[in-house]
């Protein structure tokens, strides 16, 4: 998740690197030149904005950049952050789904930088958050048109062949949706902090109204327009970002996971008040609508639908629990998750609203 408070627009939110998060780029540059052919000079470093789970640097070289990802100093969940991981599940990816940045070394000496890293092409182009950037328009049609992108290529992820793709060994198969909701029950009962809600009524409910796996597929896990790549003149897609918490799963949960963000025009005052990516815009398609054409392209029945809605909006809570967390305890400054607890209360409404709706 990024800055509650953030409206920014543009392609690449960076600015000077953090004094909680610095790094001996001295150390990393020899690293890199020892691994790496074709890198030149000391690289200027700077520190992308817009992540508040693993931290992401750009790397510029004179004629290369690369992007550098590493984990956040303080609590971690038990099975987030794992560099190595991340670095395979890309690695093994892109040959069948070519949105997958190119990731070009890992690093496991904890003497480099104090931790596992790894580093990637970056890959250039038009990210959009809660504004349009300056000289960029959507009317009616281009609007719906990067919907229904946005729709169509998780679609795509969902149908690569997971034995063809050697991902079998991504996560652990059958029984996901049962994981799913016990883990992320438990992680919530971990970080939760005096300010925020107890979510036992949502908990409960999708214990009660857990659905069979519908299938296991390869699933991003947080699918949202801010991971998504354009290009700046036609907005097609050119690489898909962040596969931290990628796996084998339910396909379903993942777009659970992506209607959560998914704010629309005729939501909330506070829905809209903490969006940050332009799914407001006239044309774009609505959550309904979304799950519509996902089951056309995919021939899956999403019936079930407020099940999924639900557990995409309780799992985006754990998230921003876990982040507000550290805050919390002192384990980061950063001012961009001080208000996170505002965020945990309203998506405890949210989906208390949706299961009433359901009536069960």
């Amino acid at each position: 998740m990024g800055d509650a408070n953030d409206r920014s627009a543009g392609r690449d939110r960076r600015g000077a690197v953090r004094a909680e998060d610095a790094f001996d780029v001295a150390r990393v540059d020899a690293w890199l030149k020892e691994r790496l052919d074709g890198l030149d000079g000391t690289p200027e470093v700077t520190q992308f904005s817009g992540g508040a789970s693993n931290l992401t640097y750009l790397l510029r070289y004179p004629g290369a950049e690369l992007v550098l990802r590493r984990p956040p100093a303080g609590r971690k969940a038990s099975s987030a952050h794992d560099m190595a991981r991340e670095y395979e599940v890309q690695r093994k990816l892109k040959p069948v789904f070519p949105y997958v940045p190119t990731v070009r070394a890992l690093c496991r000496d904890p003497e480099v930088i104090g931790g596992d890293f790894y580093v990637m092409d970056r890959v250039p182009g038009l990210v959009l958050r809660g504004r349009l950037p300056e000289g960029t328009t959507l009317d009616r049609a281009r609007a719906r048109e990067l919907s229904e992108t946005f729709v169509d290529t998780l679609a795509d992820l969902h149908r690569v062949d997971v034995t063809a793709a050697g991902l079998t060994d991504l996560g652990k198969g059958a029984g996901y949706v049962r994981r799913q909701v016990e883990g992320w029950t438990r992680r919530y009962a971990q970080a939760r902090t005096w300010n925020t809600p107890s979510f036992a009524k949502v908990t409960a409910w999708l214990a009660d109204n857990r659905p069979d796996d519908v299938a296991i597929r390869v699933i991003h896990n947080d699918w949202r327009l801010d991971n998504i790549v354009l290009d700046e003149d036609d907005l097609r897609v050119v690489g898909v970002l962040d596969w931290e918490m990628a796996t084998l799963g339910d396909p379903l949960m993942d777009l659970g996971g992506a209607l959560a963000y998914w704010v629309q025009a005729d939501d909330g005052r506070m829905a809209r008040a903490t969006r940050r990516r332009p799914s407001h815009l006239p044309g774009m398609l609505t959550r309904a609508e979304i799950v519509e054409r996902y089951c056309d392209r995919t021939g899956l029945d999403a019936g079930n639908r407020p099940f999924y809605e639900v557990f995409g909006l309780f799992r985006l809570a754990v998230i921003a629990q876990q982040i507000y967390y550290r805050y919390h305890h002192g384990q980061t400054r950063n001012p961009a998750f001080r208000t996170l607890w505002l965020a945990v209360n309203h998506l405890d409404r949210r989906c208390r609203r949706v299961i009433a709706r359901a009536g069960r």
